[in-house]
């Protein structure tokens, strides 16, 4: 697919200018009123795609619309991508704060336990360190 859209050297329309492949994968997923966004370029083919659908059994598919569905399956294929790495790093960054908040527990819990202990005990850990 991404070889097929590297020798028709495929570009996007979009309001920021003709884009690349490339281009696409910096784009974000979605943008407030109506920027450039992955979703919005993949609306606005869908909606292409919808109207090119005047199927035929008799006419063959243009050239056009074949392209138009490569377009399509490109912006679709980036946008599953960019939301699986998403959902990777959102699970990361949880993983990441529930260690802080053991790691946190642990400290709370180890100064309870000095607390507790006996003047005479603390006094010796202190002179051992």
């Amino acid at each position: 697919m991404f070889e097929k859209a590297s020798r028709l050297a495929l570009r996007f329309i979009t309001p920021k200018g003709s884009l690349s492949v490339e281009d696409l994968w910096d784009l974000p997923l979605t943008a407030a009123n109506a920027g450039t966004s992955l979703d919005n370029i993949a609306k606005g083919l869908y909606r292409q795609l919808k109207e090119a659908d005047t199927e035929s059994f008799v006419v063959k598919a243009k050239k056009s619309d074949e392209i138009l569905q490569l377009k399509f399956d490109i912006v679709k294929h980036i946008i599953e991508i960019r939301l699986a790495e998403n959902e990777r790093a959102s699970a990361k960054k949880e993983a990441k704060e529930k260690k802080q908040k053991i790691l946190s527990i642990i400290a709370q819990k180890q100064d309870e336990k000095l607390l507790g202990s006996s003047l005479e005990d603390l006094q010796k850990l202190a002179d051992s360190l």
